[in-house]
């Protein structure tokens, strides 16, 4: 049996040496002009492509000067806000993938094709929920998805080839396929890990994503019109962000590297799985927990103040210093897919009977909004993110947090789709940033005289 290192007896010492030994004098990243993190001092993103996917506004030209403005979000030029308000049912993801893929709104018989053809990769292969999915279950959802997709590359003939027709047909079939991998996935980690009944609903080919997502995942498989509705705005909203998003970013990497489509997007699920990236819905979550097990009276103001002034001291919660949800990378006064989330949110709020829980997030948001701005130098300002009222909807929705990564996943993957896509398309050299080393160089000593 494969031995795992368990014991800290052997691990501490080499940790210590592995800590020590690769510490970096942060002077130096100033000195030699390094863009940590790819952005600069102010926070503004490296430019290293373009794109006509999507864009993300948070500033504008006026009278020659950048001003900070309210956050707008564009797919293929149209306003997010309008894909929401406009959508066709249920069917609003579907529309919004289409229109990411192929740059036009579809019309209504390209829809109902688009959504038939969906409907028509949405399955499997034989026996792969048995021998693929259901064989070493985890709680770590995405993990178990990231195993399935590599496992359909040896399904799939052509799985190395990238001409555009092959790479197009696989990224339908994997967008239509991953809201199966996520769910079956978690039915498999309930029935092995939580002792629960094993349930495997296939899905309605006449229903839409967000409906198919709660009809597998509920036993009864039943669902509200406006869970579907509030489902399908999410989705929605995290289809696509931008290239430089972390994962979208890792896309267009390792597809320069020539790689195949279930690789690529295997890689850009890992990334999007980090805490600081598609898992910080889940630290909103557990920071609110946690708060409720703290403050006493949930309606007072000024308790509220104390425990927020904790959290930025980083004397609450996990000591980060951090209120989870607030802030973004690129936006500053408003984060339009949280503007645009927030009705859907408060609206399923009245109809779950928890008007109480969303008014505690809305005084929260005020509260640690105001409370960064006096302690904190903001140079952008600080705004809740689309993070901050998406796990509230999850849990109003029933879905367990386990799934709450892996639906973002299920949204971003037609993103990540399209990036994949125009990098093929539009560039023909591997990426490759350059490190400057500061490690001088040594004379190599003998093992009697170390």
């Amino acid at each position: 049996m494969h031995r795992y290192v368990n014991s800290m007896e052997e691990i501490l010492p080499l940790a210590e040496i592995c800590r020590q030994n690769n510490k970096i004098d942060v002077e130096l990243y100033e000195k030699y002009d390094v863009k940590r993190g790819l952005r600069d001092a102010n926070g503004n993103g490296v430019v290293v492509g373009l794109t006509r996917i999507s864009d993300i506004i948070a500033k504008k030209n006026i009278n020659g000067e950048l001003v900070p403005v309210d956050g707008e979000l564009y797919y293929r030029g149209y306003d997010v806000k309008d894909l929401i308000k406009n959508k066709k049912g249920n069917f609003g993801f579907e529309e919004a993938t289409y229109l990411l893929l192929f740059d036009k709104l579809p019309s209504e018989k390209e829809l109902e094709n688009f959504c038939s053809l969906l409907s028509q990769c949405r399955s499997l292969p034989s026996n792969f929920v048995r021998d693929v999915i259901l064989k070493a279950p985890n709680k770590d959802i995405i993990n178990n998805m990231a195993k399935s997709i590599l496992t359909l590359y040896s399904y799939d003939k052509n799985a190395d080839k990238l001409d555009i027709d092959n790479v197009l047909g696989q990224c339908i079939q994997l967008i239509a396929n991953l809201p199966l991998l996520a769910v079956y996935a978690y039915q498999a980690h309930k029935h092995k890990n939580k002792h629960g009944s094993l349930i495997i609903h296939i899905p309605n080919p006449k229903l839409s994503t967000a409906e198919n997502i709660l009809r597998m995942l509920r036993a009864d498989s039943k669902y509200t019109e406006l869970e579907a509705d509030v489902l399908d705005v999410a989705l929605i909203l995290h289809a696509e962000h931008g290239g430089g998003n972390n994962s979208t970013f890792t896309t267009h990497v390792v597809t320069s590297a020539g790689t195949d489509t279930y690789s690529a997007l295997t890689a850009a699920l890992c990334s999007l799985k980090g805490h600081k990236h598609g898992g910080a819905n889940i630290k909103v979550i557990e920071m609110f927990d946690n708060l409720k097990s703290t403050v006493e009276n949930l309606k007072d103001e000024k308790q509220l103040e104390e425990y927020v002034d904790k959290l930025l001291a980083g004397e609450a919660f996990d000591k980060s210093g951090l209120v989870y949800g607030l802030g973004h990378a690129v936006y500053s006064l408003s984060d339009p897919r949280a503007v645009a989330f927030k009705g859907y949110v408060e609206e399923l709020a009245k109809q779950k009977g928890m008007e109480d829980e969303f008014e505690l997030y809305s005084k929260v948001e005020e509260i640690a909004i105001r409370k960064i701005a006096e302690k904190r130098k903001i140079y952008k300002g600080v705004c809740v993110n689309v993070d901050y009222y998406s796990g509230l909807a999850y849990k109003m929705l029933g879905l367990p947090r386990e799934l709450y990564t892996p639906i973002f996943a299920v949204a971003r993957s037609v993103g990540w789709s399209a990036h994949r896509i125009e990098e093929l398309l539009n560039s023909n050299k591997i990426i490759r940033p350059s490190y400057k080393s500061v490690q001088g160089a040594r004379e190599y000593i003998d093992f009697g005289d170390r």
